[in-house]
């Protein structure tokens, strides 16, 4: 079993920055990428980054490139999304999920609320 643990969520107004941690612990070895998802009321979950633990390669969501950034701290099994630029549009839950060897999101946290305030 893994277990995701996300924090850092809050207020904070449009054109500002955000960081948001999900912390990883357990078999960490039988995952290969940790993915930050985000659902805004009435909306379904939508993916918005993802990071492979061993090369550190990083996809984006097309409505998120170039204003956030993930990264991960392999010794701390933690993964950060840098959030800059944040418009109202970006409030939601977000989540972070750890990716298995075949490519599920099986495992996670119970997110973390972001608001972003016009």
């Amino acid at each position: 079993q893994v277990q995701v643990v996300e924090s850092g969520g809050g207020l904070v107004q449009a054109g500002g920055s955000l960081r948001v941690s999900c912390a990883a612990s357990g078999r960490t070895g039988s995952t290969i990428a940790m993915g930050w998802f985000r659902q805004a009321p009435g909306k379904e979950r939508e993916f918005v980054a993802r990071i492979t633990w061993s090369a550190g390669s990083t996809h984006y969501a097309d409505s998120v490139k170039g204003r956030f950034t993930i990264s991960r701290d392999n010794a701390k099994n933690t993964v950060y999304l840098q959030m800059n630029s944040l418009k109202p549009d970006d409030t939601a839950v977000y989540y972070c999920a750890a990716q298995d060897v075949y490519g599920q999101y099986q495992y996670w946290g119970q997110g973390t609320q972001v608001t972003v305030s016009s």
